[in-house]
């Protein structure tokens, strides 16, 4: 099994984002950060920024065709919750 990536920059994330393999994005708030989590078929990238703004403006970014996920943490453990439907998956 292979290490997940970290991408540094939000123009490479953007690509990644766009490939044809893509499955989904998971995004997950932090007090401190944003992390995006980029599912592909061999890696998950991942994109930590530290400013908010950019953050909702990387968010509104994204292919529209990808699944985008929001993470939150109840009780000490991640749920992921549907953007889009706002359900739980």
């Amino acid at each position: 099994m292979d290490l997940p990536r970290k991408i540094e920059e939000i123009k490479d994330f953007l690509l990644t984002a766009r490939r044809k393999d893509a499955k989904s994005v998971k995004i997950k708030k932090n007090k401190d950060n944003v992390k995006f989590k980029v599912r592909c078929s061999k890696y998950l990238y991942t994109l930590v920024i530290t400013d908010k703004e950019k953050a909702e403006k990387l968010k509104q970014s994204l292919p529209p065709e990808l699944k985008v996920l929001r993470l939150t943490t109840v009780w000490g453990q991640n749920v992921c919750q549907n953007i889009i439907k706002n359900t739980l998956c």
